[in-house]
This record gives structure tokens, C-alpha cells and sequence, in this order.
């Protein structure tokens, strides 16, 4: 069954805003591929693999698709240097965008200087046309926090302002977040929801309260509940 559709969130519309993710650790390259050519099937906007898994999505398996990848990823909890370096390597592998995870115990301990710091670094080794995604953990942090965040990201130079990893304890994306975000940064920063969304419905409210890229691992399930 298909939920009624919105103006503008046709299962095409909604499509073009999806990064069509694999990031379990145990992924291997025939399993990327298998994610490129149902991306390609699904007329999405774009694939998210881990970094090792650049090198396997070149050529014909990626044509017509933007290539996502992650940096800092899960935890978050690396230098700047090596994330710097981590998304530089991404960048001469082929990813056109990187999504970065922060440090939350900074952002948690108040320490947003030093959060846009780690961001600049990462920025810096992404450079315009490449695109760069700030993952804020949304789910662990009080909304104090995650409107500084955010305020540190814009000042970076970031492009987005993405919701989770799906990794963490806390969990992933939700209304109320992307709210805070696109009150925050909206208009200016794109926002993407990443994390836990398994159906169509939550798909659709998160795009209503803001959200401008989708992160799906489960993209068939959301897409089929929208009429084409």
C-alpha cells in the first residue's frame, strides 16, 4: 500500500533526495556493488560506502550517481589530522562528498571552538566542488548544544548538517532534531536525516520538518510506500 503522496514528494521527487548507504563493517565489495546497481535501479541521488570501499565504485558501477563516503567514522574521536587526511585520500579516491563525524564529548563539554576547528581541517581537505556533511550525533546532544553545532559547522564552511550515524547508543534521527537544525541553519546549510529511518512515513515527516537529503540503507522499503 502507498501513502497519499505530498506536492512534490512523488517516489521520483523523494528518489533524488536519497544517499543509498552501506556502511556495516562486514560490507564487502560484491555487496557495494549490488548497492550501485540498486541505486541506479531506484534513480537515487547518491551511494555512502566506507572509504576502503572507493576504489571498488568507479567507472560504469557508479555512472550517473554522486559518491558519498565517511570520514571520522563512527566515533568520531580522531584527530584532525587524520580526519584532514582521511578525507583528503577520500577525495583523490573518488568521493564527491564526506561526511564527517564530530566530536561529541567537545560539543558535549561546551567546547564549540574547538569542534569548528575540526571541522576547518576537515574543510580544508574538501575543497568546493567536493561537498562536506557534518554527522552532529543529533540523539546526544541537548538542543543547546546542537544549535551551537550547527552555528560551528556554517562557520566552517560546511555544505550540510547530518543528523547521525546510526551507530550510536543514543539513536538516530528524529522530528524534534531536524527542527532545531533547520531553525538553526536552514536556507543556508542543507540538512540531511541519516539514521533509523525504516519506513515511509518517518521519511516524510522528516522531510516536512526540514530535512533535504535522506540517508537510507533500507531505500526500497521508504520508496515503495509513495506513489511513483
Amino acid at each position: 500500500m502507498t501513502t497519499a503522496t505530498p506536492p512534490g514528494r512523488t517516489r521520483r521527487d523523494v528518489a533524488r533526495l536519497v544517499d543509498h548507504t552501506l556502511l556495516k563493517p562486514e560490507a564487502t565489495a560484491a555487496d557495494v556493488l549490488a548497492l550501485c546497481a540498486d541505486a541506479r535501479e531506484l534513480g537515487v541521488l547518491a551511494i555512502c560506502v566506507s572509504p576502503p570501499m572507493l576504489t571498488v565504485v568507479r567507472g560504469e558501477a557508479v555512472e550517473g550517481l554522486v559518491v558519498a563516503t565517511v570520514c571520522g567514522f563512527p566515533s568520531g574521536k580522531h584527530t584532525s589530522a587524520v580526519k584532514a587526511f582521511e578525507a583528503a585520500a577520500a577525495v583523490r579516491d573518488g568521493a564527491h562528498e564526506v561526511d564527517v563525524v564530530i566530536d561529541v564529548g567537545a560539543a558535549l563539554a561546551g567546547e564549540f571552538e574547538a569542534v569548528r576547528a575540526d571541522i576547518a581541517a576537515v574543510r580544508a581537505a574538501v575543497p568546493a566542488p567536493g561537498v562536506l556533511k557534518v554527522i552532529v550525533e543529533s540523539a546526544a546532544l541537548p538542543d543547546d548544544a546542537l544549535v551551537e553545532v550547527c552555528r560551528a559547522a556554517e562557520a566552517a564552511g560546511a555544505d550540510f548538517v547530518k543528523t547521525s550515524t546510526g551507530f550510536h547508543s543514543t539513536g538516530g534521527a528524529s522530528v524534534h532534531a531536524v527542527q532545531v537544525m533547520a531553525a538553526t541553519v536552514g536556507g543556508r546549510l542543507g540538512i540531511k536525516a541519516s539514521g533509523g529511518i525504516r519506513d515511509t512515513a518517518s521519511a516524510l515527516a522528516l522531510l516536512d520538518a526540514g530535512a533535504t537529503r535522506l540517508g537510507l540503507s533500507g531505500t526500497a522499503t521508504v520508496l515503495a510506500g509513495l506513489d511513483h
